[in-house]
C-alpha cells in the first residue's frame, strides 16, 4: 500500500509550509542538542510527529462517522440488516429485530432467506445476484413468514458493499432495507375492492336504468341530456346516441318551467305533463324529478311514465263498467219481466180460453162472433207483446237458420210503405252476393222494424230519408275489442236517418228499458231494449252514432253463415199433437155443449177420466174446468197446492191426471209433483208455466213430469196434452 502524503495539511494558503499543528499532548522537555550530522534525523522526527497528528485526526473523524452511521442505522424506521455472502445477518437494527423476532419464542434473526416465502425465494436470490452485479436491486411484495400466525408483506431493497483489505480478497456485504407494505397493500386492496364494488354498482345502476319500464333522462346544469335509457328511446322514437347532448326542451317543451319548480326540493312528483316525440307526436306522461348538486355541477334526473296505455285501459274499464251496468239493468228488468209474465200470461190464458168457449157458443157470422174474433186478435197481440218483453230477458237461444238480410229489409220496406209519410223516403242499399247470416228471421225483422219506426218518428213532420244499408264489414282489433266481438268478418246492417239526432246523455240511456224521448203516450221505451236483447242473443253487437241535428246511425253486426255450413237449430220440445178422444168422451162433449157450466148426467159417470187441476189463479181454474168438462172429463180445480196434497192422500179420491202450475207462492209445482210421486207414483203429472227455460224444463222432467205445457200458447195445446196423457194412461192400464 503506498505511503500516504499528508503534507497538504502542513501548508498554508500561500503554499509555504505551515507550522505544525499543536499537539494535543504536552511538549516534552527540549532534547539536548544533537550533533550536526543529526539534522536529517530531526527533520524526520518532525515529520513523524506531524504524521501522527494527521492519523489521530483521521481516526477521530472515522470514529465520528461510524458513530453517525450506527445512530442512523439504529434510528431509521425501516428494518435494516447487513448480510454477508452466506446469508448470515451480521448486523440488524432494532426495527428489524422487532419485526422478525417479536417474541422470544420466534427464531432468531440470523438469516434472511429462511424467512422468505418458498414461492418467492427464487426472486429474492435473483435480486441479490443483480445487486452484486449492478450495485443495487429491489424486489416488491415479498412475504416474510415470522411464525405460523404472522407474516410481513414488504418491498426488499438491496445495496451491495465491497470492503477491500491489503493482500486480501474484497469482502462483499449487502445492506438490506425492508419496507413493510402491509398497511399500504391492505389499503390498496381495500381501494381495489371499493373500485370493484363501485364498478359493479355502476354496472347494476346501468342495468337498472336500461331495464326500467319508465323513461329515465339525466340532464346537466345546462339542461343538456347526458343519459337517455332505452325506454326513453322507445317512448320518444329517438335513438340514445342522437338524444345525448340535446336540450331537454326538445322532448318536453315546457321543461324550463317545471324544472325551475323541481329544483326547490331534492325530489318532486309533478304529475301529468305534455311531451313530444322526435316525430312530433304529442304524448301524455307522468313526470317525477330528482335534483342533485355535486362538485362537478348539477344533475337533474327526469322519470317519465307513458300514460297512453293507462288512458286506454281506463277508457276500456269505463266502457266495461258501462256495459256491466247495462247488463245489470237488463238482468233486473228480465227478473221483473219474468215475474210480470206469470200473472200476465194467466190473464191472457183466461181471456183466450174464454174466447174459445164463447166462439163455440156463438154462431159464425153473428155480430158477437165477429167481436170474439177481434178479442182473440187483440189477445194474441198482447201475447206477442209479452214475448217481446221477454226477448231480452230470456237466456234461451232463438230458433236460428240461414237468413238473407236483404230479404228481411225488403219485407220491412213493404210493411212500412203503407204507413210511411209521403215526406219521408225509405231506400235500401245492399251489397251483392252477401252471404246469409245465422239468425231468427222473425226477430231480425222485428229489430229492423223498430229501428225504422224510430227513424220515422225522429224526423217528425220534416222531410227526410231513411236508408237501410247492408254490406260486409271487416273489423279491426280495436273495433272488435270495443264492440265485444270475436271474429273480424261480419254482416253489417245499418239504419241511417236524417232526423233530430241525440246528445251524449240520451245515447247513454237509449237501451234502458222504458226510457224514451217521445212524448207521454207515444212510446213504451221497449223498442231499443228489445233490439239490444235480440243482438245479444244472436252473438252480435249494436253500435250507435248520433249528434243533435245530424241524424243517427244504428249499426247491427251479425255473424256470417260459413259457406256450405248447415245452420244449427236448437231442439225444442214439439207441441203435443191432439189425440182423438174416446167415443164416450166425444158423446159427452156433444151432450154438454148446450150447458157448458153445468155437469150433465153423463158427466157424473164414474167412467169419465178425473183430472186434478191446481193453479193459484182462480180465473184459470174456472176456465180449465169448463174447457175440460166440455171434452168429457171430470175436473177438480184447486187454488191451494197444499189442499191438493191432502186430496192425493185421500184414498177415496181417484184421479187419472194431475195438471199443476209451475210457479205458485209458498209451494211450487215441482214440490207438488214430488209429493204426488210419493203418494201416487203411477199418477201422470203435467206442469204448466208461462216462463219456461231449459233449466225449468230439465228440472220438471227430472222430477218425473210427463209433459210441460207453455201457457202463452193456445188453450188447445193444454187440452191436447191432457187428451194425450189420459190416452197413454188408459193404454198402460
Amino acid at each position: 500500500m503506498a505511503e500516504l502524503d499528508l503534507s497538504f495539511l502542513l501548508r498554508d494558503a500561500d503554499g509555504a509550509s505551515a507550522p505544525a499543528p499543536p499537539s494535543a499532548a504536552p511538549e516534552p522537555d527540549p532534547a539536548p542538542p544533537l550533533p550536526a550530522d543529526s539534522a536529517a534525523v530531526a527533520r524526520l522526527v518532525a515529520e513523524l510527529r506531524a504524521h501522527n497528528q494527521v492519523l489521530r485526526y483521521s481516526q477521530s473523524m472515522a470514529e465520528s462517522a461510524s458513530e453517525r452511521f450506527e445512530a442512523l442505522f439504529a434510528s431509521v424506521p425501516l428494518a435494516l440488516m447487513v448480510i454477508n455472502e452466506h446469508d448470515i445477518v451480521e448486523q440488524a437494527n432494532a426495527v428489524a429485530h422487532r419485526s422478525f423476532q417479536p417474541s422470544e419464542a420466534d427464531r432468531p434473526l440470523t438469516a434472511l432467506l429462511p424467512l422468505v416465502s418458498p414461492a418467492q425465494q427464487a426472486r429474492v436470490r435473483a435480486a441479490f445476484a443483480s445487486a452484486r452485479q449492478q450495485g443495487s436491486a429491489e424486489v416488491s411484495e415479498i412475504v416474510f413468514h415470522i411464525n405460523a400466525q404472522r407474516h410481513i408483506s414488504g418491498d426488499l431493497h438491496i445495496a451491495c458493499i465491497e470492503q477491500h483489505a491489503p493482500a486480501q480478497a474484497p469482502l462483499t456485504q449487502y445492506l438490506c432495507a425492508i419496507i413493510d407494505q402491509g398497511p399500504l397493500l391492505a389499503e390498496r386492496r381495500a381501494l381495489e375492492q371499493r373500485n370493484e364494488q363501485l364498478h359493479a354498482s355502476e354496472l347494476r345502476l346501468e342495468a337498472v336504468i336500461n331495464s326500467a319500464l319508465d323513461a329515465i333522462i339525466c340532464v346537466d346544469q345546462h339542461q343538456r341530456i347526458s343519459v337517455f335509457n332505452p325506454m326513453a328511446a322507445a317512448l320518444f322514437h329517438c335513438p340514445s346516441a342522437q338524444a345525448l347532448g340535446q336540450p331537454l326542451q326538445q322532448f318536453f317543451p315546457d321543461a324550463g318551467q317545471w324544472l325551475h319548480i323541481a329544483q326547490r326540493s331534492p325530489q318532486a312528483l309533478l304529475g301529468e305533463k305534455l311531451a313530444r316525440s322526435a316525430n312530433g307526436q304529442e304524448l301524455a306522461v307522468e313526470i317525477s324529478v330528482t335534483f342533485e348538486r355535486h362538485a362537478e355541477g348539477e344533475t337533474t334526473t327526469v322519470f317519465a311514465r307513458d300514460l297512453s296505455e293507462r288512458k286506454r285501459q281506463e277508457a276500456l274499464r269505463n266502457q266495461l263498467e258501462a256495459q256491466l251496468r247495462e247488463s245489470h239493468k237488463m238482468q233486473a228488468v228480465g227478473t221483473m219481466a219474468g215475474g210480470i209474465a206469470h200473472d200476465f200470461n194467466n190473464i191472457l190464458h183466461a181471456i183466450l180460453g174464454n174466447v174459445e168457449l164463447a166462439k163455440a157458443d156463438s154462431s159464425p157470422g153473428s155480430p158477437a162472433y165477429e167481436s170474439l174474433l177481434e178479442i182473440d186478435k187483440a189477445g194474441r197481440r198482447a201475447r206477442e207483446l209479452v214475448r217481446q218483453i221477454l226477448t231480452f230477458s230470456r237466456d234461451q237461444p232463438p230458433q236460428r237458420g240461414a237468413v238473407v238480410l236483404e230479404d228481411i229489409a225488403l219485407d220491412t220496406q213493404r210493411l212500412l210503405r203503407v204507413t210511411l209519410p209521403p215526406h219521408i223516403e225509405l231506400s235500401i242499399h245492399a251489397q251483392a252476393q252477401l252471404p246469409p247470416v245465422l239468425g231468427d228471421a222473425t226477430q231480425i225483422e222485428q229489430v229492423l222494424l223498430n229501428l225504422c219506426t224510430n227513424a220515422v218518428h225522429a224526423m217528425g213532420t220534416q222531410a227526410g230519408q231513411v236508408r237501410i244499408r247492408i254490406r260486409r264489414a271487416q273489423l279491426s282489433h280495436a273495433e272488435r275489442q270495443r264492440l265485444g266481438l270475436a271474429e273480424p268478418d261480419y254482416a253489417l246492417l245499418q239504419v241511417i236517418d236524417s232526423g233530430c239526432g241525440m246528445d251524449s246523455a240520451q245515447l247513454a240511456r237509449i237501451f234502458e228499458p222504458f226510457y224514451t224521448t217521445k212524448p207521454v203516450g207515444q212510446g213504451t221505451g221497449l223498442g231499443l231494449a228489445v233490439v239490444h236483447g235480440v243482438m245479444r242473443q244472436h252473438g252480435g253487437a249494436i253500435d250507435v252514432h248520433s249528434q243533435p241535428g245530424q241524424g243517427s246511425v244504428f249499426s247491427l253486426y251479425f255473424a256470417l253463415l260459413p259457406a256450405g255450413a248447415q245452420p244449427i237449430i236448437p231442439s225444442s220440445p214439439p207441441a203435443p199433437a191432439a189425440v182423438p178422444l174416446p167415443a164416450a168422451a166425444v158423446v159427452t162433449a156433444t151432450a154438454t155443449a148446450a150447458t157448458p157450466d153445468q155437469p150433465s148426467a153423463s158427466n157424473s159417470n164414474s167412467t169419465q177420466p178425473h183430472v186434478l187441476y191446481v193453479d193459484d189463479d182462480q180465473a184459470l181454474v174456472f176456465l180449465l174446468q169448463r174447457l175440460l168438462k166440455r171434452r168429457g172429463y171430470r175436473v177438480t180445480g184447486i187454488t191451494d197446492p197444499r189442499a191438493a196434497v191432502e186430496l192425493l192422500r185421500d184414498p177415496q179420491q181417484a184421479f187419472d191426471l194431475l195438471v199443476t202450475d209451475y210457479n205458485m207462492p209458498g209451494f211450487s209445482g215441482v214440490e207438488l209433483l214430488q209429493a204426488a210421486r210419493q203418494l201416487r207414483p203411477q199418477l201422470p203429472v203435467a206442469l204448466a208455466s208461462g216462463y219456461v227455460t231449459a233449466d225449468i224444463e230439465q228440472a220438471a222432467l227430472a222430477a218425473g213430469a210427463r209433459a210441460l205445457i207453455h201457457k202463452p200458447n193456445d188453450v188447445q195445446e193444454l187440452c191436447a196434452t191432457v187428451d194425450k196423457l189420459i190416452a197413454e194412461e188408459k193404454n198402460d192400464s
